[in-house]
């Protein structure tokens, strides 16, 4: 049998497959459900919306559970075995292909040529039917389904500023509960193991002990599936195979690397949040370091000695792991073994690696292989006594690496000089309960401040830095704004003083100075952004308000409360490290400056502001941040954020340094420029 017929035979056996239908069972396609709920949104039909969108998103999750299911039953129906001939390998995939087949029209109906296209698995991949669900939820009166459709389109797409504000006010609406705002989609591995993580927080390690061995089941049986749905069509990069005559053997070699590939993957799949372009990094292997901890506490030694035992799979040379085996070892006077699960998920992923190896010359592009266990967190040794883990800086809920951040925090210095002698320190990092966090008072005087009230009053822009939104935060405070280039030129143009146009670009440098001396920075600190900025309480919309005025947040990632994360990736401004806000004025109500746990819940320390005092601290993920509400008057500031890195400085303060340079050349800071209110008109 020539290499042509075989693939006549095969392509021939797969057609007659795919148009047998084994009964009636049909199920509607996803896509033209989420069109119809699409088209009903604007026409108004918002009970349609949620019955066609409910209906879609059944339809999506039946297709991929029926494929899971399908593909694995014939796998496990039609077994490779050792073959001694070829024709026994092609009658198994043929097998295979057949019983998939007649699955999957039993269950689903039977399969057109119809091609979802890829715009539309987008849609439900980033979980866009939740917006629309959340809307015409909101529409028909069902406050708690809105809620829970708006959270949990949120968890994928935190960088949606609308949906985070219209979560606030779910929080704030009659009938709408703390069990409400639950991710519908979330993931079980996941879901049990940041569980697990909470519990371990707390101490309760018998209850961290259940959720963390539920979230090791549900990541095996993840990881299963995940390979299953690897085994669907494949995308060739550039590889035509209508213009290329390729042989039977190089067709399949070259599926069979892409369905290598997609399974390794599967690695970081399981182990990025919904949303996020990062994995958790050494998010497998942590499970096990919890659990040595987590036993030990509970007096179970042996099964903290085979977990540490399986830590040491992915990491070998890991000090503190070793040094714990060898204690358990010496209480428990035997050795252990590493759990099975691992081994064989390890001895699996290896097979995957040199396979990948041995055929990346079939994809023309050359396989390097990464490590997704690397570990680089740091650890103490607490007496060789063992001590929970310390995890991985960026990607590890904050909450389960105390220890390192305790020790990195010692390496960040802060207490440097002040440089005015009239600026006072009021309270340090300790007495605000964090690391890299001042408040400083007398920063400038009582005149400076009204100057600059003033100024602001006349320059700044309702929805300034939020795309003209007059209430980007939060609906009932309005939010003004002005750059110092802005001011500059209002300056200029005889529109506010000069001086006092000067006097805002002073300032921004004096504390720009200040914060660089005071957190003992090696190198120079730029401008990334400087703003002129009121927060006005809105008339009548005060009473009974819970929300805040601005919501909880970190300024270089992108905090997640729920799983205790902040992730340093776009849209974050990740090249911020420090700021600051210098106030003008405390004759308001609310307005106080929080710091809290990542849970942006749990308030570390609060400042109530006033005339010249500076509030500084460093823009990551450790110090999380918001304001409380403005519920009467207005409270103004100058907002200030730096970065290290120059090519990133603000543009328009490079503009407004080249305005200052020409102004001073020309001796204008004397003039008294004031224009005809008429002019104006």
């Amino acid at each position: 049998m020539d290499v042509n017929s075989k693939l006549c035979g095969v392509l021939t056996c797969i057609l007659q497959a795919l148009l047998l239908s084994m009964s009636s069972a049909t199920l509607q396609p996803f896509d033209l459900l989420y069109d119809n709920g699409v088209e009903a949104f604007y026409k108004g039909d918002f009970g349609d919306v949620v019955r066609y969108m409910e209906s879609a998103l059944s339809s999506f999750s039946e297709v991929r559970e029926t494929r899971i299911s399908c593909r694995l039953r014939c796998r496990n129906h039609h077994r490779f075995g050792d073959f001694q001939i070829e024709e026994a390998f092609f009658e198994v995939i043929l097998h295979r292909a057949h019983c998939m087949n007649e699955c999957i029209d039993r269950k689903l109906g039977a399969q057109s040529m119809h091609k979802v296209s890829d715009d539309v698995i987008q849609d439900f991949n980033r979980r866009i039917p939740y917006n629309y669900l959340q809307l015409a939820y909101r529409k028909l009166g069902q406050l708690d389904k809105a809620a829970s459709a708006a959270h949990t389109y949120f968890q994928a797409n935190p960088e949606h500023v609308e949906m985070g504000e219209d979560l606030e006010q779910y929080k704030a609406m009659q009938g709408v509960k703390e069990e409400h705002l639950i991710d519908r989609e979330a993931r079980p591995h996941q879901k049990a193991f940041f569980a697990g993580v909470k519990l371990y927080d707390e101490g309760n390690y018998e209850g961290a002990v259940t959720f963390f061995e539920g979230a090791l089941e549900e990541y095996y049986r993840a990881d299963v599936e995940c390979q299953a749905l690897c085994e669907g069509p494949h995308h060739f990069q550039e590889q035509d195979h209508v213009l290329y005559r390729y042989s039977l053997n190089e067709l399949i070699s070259d599926h069979y690397m892409q369905v290598l590939h997609c399974e390794h993957e599967c690695v970081r799949d399981l182990a990025t949040r919904p949303g996020r372009l990062s994995p958790m990094e050494n998010y497998l292997p942590l499970h096990y370091d919890y659990l040595q901890f987590a036993y030990f506490q509970m007096g179970r030694t042996d099964e903290a000695l085979a977990c540490a035992l399986t830590y040491l799979l992915f990491h070998e040379e890991d000090e503190f792991m070793t040094e714990n085996v060898e204690y358990y070892r010496e209480i428990l006077e035997h050795d252990g073994q590493p759990r099975k699960e691992a081994e064989q998920y390890l001895r699996r992923h290896k097979q995957e690696s040199d396979l990948l190896l041995i055929g990346s010359d079939n994809l023309g592009v050359p396989y390097i292989e990464g490590n997704y266990w690397s570990s680089t967190g740091g650890r103490e040794d607490a007496n060789r006594i063992p001590s929970g883990t310390d995890g991985w800086m960026d990607y590890v809920p904050i909450s389960a690496k105390k220890n390192i951040t305790a020790a990195i925090a010692q390496d960040l210095r802060d207490g440097g000089p002040l440089l005015y002698e009239n600026v006072r320190l009021v309270l340090n990092s300790q007495a605000l309960n964090g690391s890299q966090r001042v408040v400083l008072d007398d920063v400038i005087t009582d005149d400076e401040c009204s100057e600059l009230s003033h100024l602001a009053h006349s320059v700044t822009a309702a929805g300034d830095g939020y795309k003209g939104k007059m209430s980007p935060h939060t609906p009932n405070e309005k939010f003004e704004g002005a750059t110092v280039l802005k001011t500059l030129k209002y300056g200029y143009e005889g529109r506010v003083p000069l001086k006092s146009a000067r006097l805002f670009y002073d300032i921004s440098e004096k504390a720009r100075s200040i914060i660089e001396s005071y957190f003992v920075l090696n190198s120079t600190l730029h401008f990334s952004y400087t703003h002129l900025v009121c927060r006005t309480a809105i008339s009548g919309q005060q009473e009974y308000r819970n929300d805040l005025s601005h919501p909880i947040h970190a300024d270089n990632c992108l905090l997640d409360p729920e799983a205790n994360e902040c992730w340093k990736e776009p849209p974050a401004y990740t090249y911020r490290d420090y700021s600051a806000l210098l106030y003008l004025n405390g004759d308001f109500d609310g307005g106080e400056f929080i710091f809290t746990e990542m849970d942006a819940k749990t308030v570390t320390a609060s400042v109530k502001p006033r005339c010249g005092r500076l509030v500084g601290f460093s823009s990551g993920g450790e110090n999380p941040h918001g304001v409380r509400a403005v519920t009467r008057g207005q409270r103004c500031a100058v907002a200030l954020w730096f970065t290290l890195d120059p090519l990133y400085r603000e543009l328009e303060r490079l503009q407004a340094d080249e305005v200052i340079q020409a102004l001073d050349h020309e001796h204008m800071w004397d003039r008294d420029l004031h224009i005809n209110p008429k002019d104006e008109l």
